[in-house]
C-alpha cells in the first residue's frame, strides 16, 4: 500500500493525486426507467495515480495535458469542465493553471477520468479555499458523471443506482493486484449497448454478493470475479477473451474485468502475492500486455 498522499504543497500550488480503481464485483439490476442501467459495484481504489497540479494562472482557467496516456487538452476534458463547475458555482473567476498528468489510460474501466474530475473539485475546494461541504461537492459531481461519487468517498464503497450512490465499506480489503493492460480502447457507451439483461444469473450473484457483504467477506467477493458487463466487453473485443484465458492458465489466481473494460486484474493468493512482482513479470510474458502492480489505497 502506497504512502502517498492524496495533497502535496508546494512554493506556489497544490498537487493533486487522482488514484484508479477496480471493480472487485460489478452487476447489472436491469434498465432503469431513464434509460440507464442499475448497478451495483463494489469498487476499490488502487495506488496508481493521475496527478493534478494546481498553480496560479494569468486569467481564466489555463488547463495542459500531459504524459504517458492521452486525454483531451480541451475544454471537453472533465478536469476543466470540473474547474468551470466548481468556480461557476461558487460565484469566482480565479485564474489558475492546471496540468493534469495522464498515466492511466482511457477506456481501461479503471476510472481515471472520473477520477481526475473529483480531483479537480477537492483540489481547488482546498487550493482556493472555497470552504465547500462535501455533500455540497457530491452534488457537483453529479453534475459531470456517476462514477465520481465514488472518488469522493471511499477507498472501498458500495455503490447502486448509477454508481452515484455510495455505502462506504468499513472493512478493509488489503491487497496486491497485477494490472492487465491489453491496450485496448474500451467504449463504456458501446458496452452498455450490446448488454443483454440476464435476471437470473443478476439474482443468483446478487444473492452470494450480499452474504458476502453482510459478513464482511471482501476476499471471497473479489474471488467471484462477478462482471456482468464481461461478456459484452469480451464480444466487441474478442482479443480480451483470449488475455483472459491465457492469463487463467497460469493458475495465479482468478482474473476480473474491471468495469467496462478493457484492463484486467487478478488477485494472487497466499504465497503468490508475496511474490507479486514475479506474477507480474510471468503474465506480461504470457500475454504481450503492459502489466501494473498496484495494490489497495489508504484514502
Amino acid at each position: 500500500m502506497s504512502d502517498m498522499q492524496q495533497f502535496e504543497r508546494s512554493s506556489d500550488g497544490l498537487l493533486v493525486r487522482a488514484p484508479a480503481k477496480i471493480n472487485l464485483s460489478l452487476l447489472i439490476a436491469g434498465k432503469r426507467p431513464d434509460g440507464f442501467h442499475e448497478i451495483e459495484t463494489v469498487m476499490a481504489k488502487v495506488d496508481w495515480f493521475d496527478e493534478i497540479s494546481i498553480q496560479p494562472g494569468k486569467a481564466g482557467i489555463e488547463f495542459t495535458c500531459q504524459g504517458p496516456s492521452w486525454a483531451p487538452g480541451d475544454r471537453t476534458n472533465l478536469v476543466y469542465r470540473a474547474a468551470e463547475l466548481i468556480l461557476s458555482a461558487c460565484g469566482r473567476r480565479d485564474a489558475v493553471r492546471l496540468t493534469l498528468t495522464k498515466n492511466i489510460p482511457a477506456g481501461t474501466g479503471l476510472g481515471s477520468g472520473s477520477s481526475d474530475a473529483a480531483a479537480a473539485l477537492t483540489g481547488l475546494n482546498t487550493y482556493l479555499h472555497l470552504g465547500l461541504s462535501k455533500s455540497k461537492l457530491m452534488e457537483l459531481a453529479s453534475r459531470l458523471g456517476s462514477d465520481i461519487a465514488f472518488f469522493l468517498n471511499g477507498p472501498l464503497a458500495y455503490c447502486t443506482g448509477r454508481g452515484e450512490r455510495i455505502c462506504e465499506l468499513p472493512s478493509g480489503f488489503d491487497f496486491a493486484a497485477v494490472l492487465i493492460l491489453p491496450g485496448v480502447n474500451s467504449s463504456t457507451r458501446e458496452v452498455y449497448a450490446h448488454y443483454s439483461h440476464d435476471a437470473a444469473l443478476y439474482h443468483r450473484l446478487s444473492t452470494q454478493i450480499t452474504t458476502y457483504l453482510a459478513k464482511n467477506r471482501i476476499d471471497l467477493l473479489a474471488r467471484m470475479c462477478a462482471n456482468m458487463l464481461e461478456c459484452s466487453c469480451f464480444r466487441l473485443h474478442e482479443e480480451l477473451g483470449d488475455v483472459k484465458e491465457a492469463v487463467q492458465t497460469l493458475g495465479k489466481g482468478p482474473v476480473c474485468l474491471s468495469g467496462s473494460g478493457s484492463a484486467m486484474f487478478c488477485i494472487p493468493a497466499g504465497a503468490e502475492s508475496e511474490r507479486i512482482e514475479a506474477v507480474r513479470d510471468l503474465v506480461a510474458e504470457r500475454t504481450g500486455c503492459r502489466c501494473v502492480v498496484v495494490r489497495n489505497n489508504r484514502w
